[in-house]
């Protein structure tokens, strides 16, 4: 058996389990595991990123949207704290995700040496597992570990710290066999009737399916059921794709900025499925902008609710439900799909309500300025193939794709539930990586953009033609809604001097336009479109147009009353 080093080890176990992309951005702790990897796999392909926050939300939106583990590699204290951004995204998101952080050598560890740190404290709150390689024979060990950690159960991130010498010394050692994914739980027929019971004895029954993880077929199989028992499905923050939000039964997304007659009609609700979801906060806003937690009353809720979670931690977490069921969302629906449907319903009016409440939602209700933004979420869900993946990050103009641009595919949404800002751009590039043949948006606000923005030039150094669409109102707009809310508006920083967006687009070298009014919109984007560059187009953005449900006259008038 030939000696190898450990960044030579690790090159191959990365490349025997199957991994496709490397994001990093290069630090001299592991340059030699780059190295490793450029001469014995050239074809994992590596992509140095101008920001560990962007190489982290690479890997996680990889994870998301392949659902096998993202790939990150970070240099020590400075790469890590930065990169820490991405790793919560992934553990608040479900993400399967593997984040390497190189690490000072061992023999100068607990000494406060130059950029040193304890990462296993550190990361450990948000992570699935944290540990350190201080043996290069140990490392097909931990990396087969660290894959089915990261995908087993509730999927997430998980962290190794790889000492700089350790990367640097030979052994011999041989190499594990390709990860395979454990196959998670089932529910048992006797879970299945009781589902089917108590939704027999349902006048208001309510499906809601989010997390990670899902299959064509398992999205089929939901489907399936809600043709066959007419049952209102929803979904989670920011997983509209899992459902065809044409389908007759789709009745829209909970969560931050959800539709307010949806709430209502939960609050009615008898009967909840709650699918593959953690019923965190976010998925349990029952009013307001950010009221976590009061969708359902705690401990008990008023309605019969079944959770349904791969993960066994999730289950009566903060609700007490009425039935737990430990299963996968893939073997949980295809049982759910099989069963005999229920055949005298009492509910067809109330699944119908729910629809037109949905139908009503996606009309157009108008927008402050010259920029008709629900015309033109509705122009580009008629102009973009149905598999176009859509992305966003964080802040109020997220609102109007949220309500103006459905999907129909799934796999075609990524934002993230955590709250990041930043993570539309380094997500887009991820995607279209992924997928070069398909269309990438990346819808973001001018506060989000400048988060990340300086991936842009990652996206040209790589070719990669993600078309970035810029809300720019000149504000952080979120926090302005709270600033007018709870300070009476007083505005405090969230006034912005931006730099001229179009500009720097060129100046990055990407395809630039600006846009002003709704008609320069549409040839402005075929321009984009047919560059075959990366490209972003400046949206001037009226401030009264901070959200699609009000405008900021709308909130000062509230307050006055």
């Amino acid at each position: 058996m030939a000696k190898r080093t450990g960044s030579e080890i690790l090159a191959d176990t990365l490349k025997i389990n199957g991994a496709e992309i490397v994001y990093h951005v290069p630090g001299e702790s592991f340059l030699s595991v780059l190295d490793a990897m450029a001469v014995r796999h050239e074809d994992i392909r590596q992509v140095s990123c101008r920001h560990e926050a962007g190489s982290a939300i690479m890997a996680e939106a990889y994870g998301k949207l392949t659902g096998r583990p993202g790939i990150a590699m970070v240099t020590r204290s400075p790469g890590a704290t930065n990169a820490a951004s991405g790793v919560h995204t992934a553990f608040q998101d479900s993400s399967p995700m593997i984040l390497f952080v190189g690490q000072v050598k061992r023999s100068i560890l607990e000494r406060e040496a130059f950029m040193s740190y304890d990462f296993r404290q550190m990361f450990a709150p948000m992570a699935k597992w944290v540990a350190q390689i201080d043996d290069a024979a140990r490392i097909p060990e931990f990396i087969q570990r660290a894959y089915h950690t990261a995908m087993t159960g509730r999927m997430g991130p998980v962290v190794l710290i790889l000492p700089e010498d350790m990367l640097e010394e030979e052994c011999e050692v041989e190499d594990g066999r390709p990860y395979v994914r454990a196959s998670g739980g089932a529910p048992t027929h006797s879970d299945i009737d009781r589902l089917y019971g108590m939704l027999a004895e349902a006048r208001h029954p309510l499906m809601i399916v989010g997390g990670s993880g899902w299959t064509q077929s398992a999205r089929d199989n939901v489907q399936k059921f809600a043709d066959a028992n007419n049952v209102p499905v929803a979904t989670a923050f920011r997983r509209r794709d899992i459902i065809d939000n044409g389908h007759k039964c789709y009745v829209g997304e909970i969560g931050i900025g959800s539709n307010p007659a949806l709430l209502a009609h939960i609050r009615q609700a008898d009967f909840v499925i709650m699918c593959n979801d953690a019923l965190s906060d976010v998925n349990t806003i029952g009013a307001g902008y950010m009221e976590g937690f009061t969708l359902f009353s705690i401990p008990t809720p008023k309605q019969k609710i079944v959770h349904v979670c791969g993960g066994v931690e999730e289950l009566n977490r903060v609700f007490q439900v009425d039935l737990a069921i430990l299963a996968e969302n893939e073997h949980f629906t295809e049982a759910l799909a099989r069963h005999a449907p229920v055949l005298h319903r009492s509910w067809d009016r109330w699944t119908q309500d729910l629809k037109d409440t949905y139908n009503a939602e996606c009309a157009s209700a108008g927008c402050p300025g010259d920029i008709d933004l629900p015309g033109i979420m509705k122009w580009l869900r008629t102009r973009l193939p149905a598999n176009a993946i859509v992305t966003n990050g964080v802040g109020a103009y997220a609102t109007w794709s949220q309500r103006y641009f459905s999907h129909s595919e799934l796999h075609t949404q990524l934002g993230p539930i955590s709250g990041s800002m930043g993570y539309g751009l380094p997500a887009a590039i991820s995607a279209k990586l992924c997928y070069p043949d398909r269309v990438v948006i990346n819808f973001v606000g001018d506060g989000c953009y400048q988060m990340t923005g300086e991936e842009l030039a990652t996206a040209v150094q790589y070719g990669v033609g993600v078309i970035v669409i810029l809300f720019n109102n000149n504000m952080y707009g979120t926090i302005r809604i709270h600033e007018e809310n709870k300070l009476d508006g007083r505005v405090n920083g969230t006034q912005l001097t931006n730099p001229n967006f179009y500009a720097l687009g060129k100046a990055y070298g990407a395809h630039s336009e600006r846009v002003s009014r709704t008609e320069e919109f549409e040839p402005a984007f075929e321009r984009a479109l047919t560059s075959g560059r990366p490209a972003i187009i400046e949206m001037i953005i009226d401030q009264e147009a901070i959200h699609t449900r009000y405008s900021l006259t709308d909130l000062r008038n509230r307050r006055r009353r």
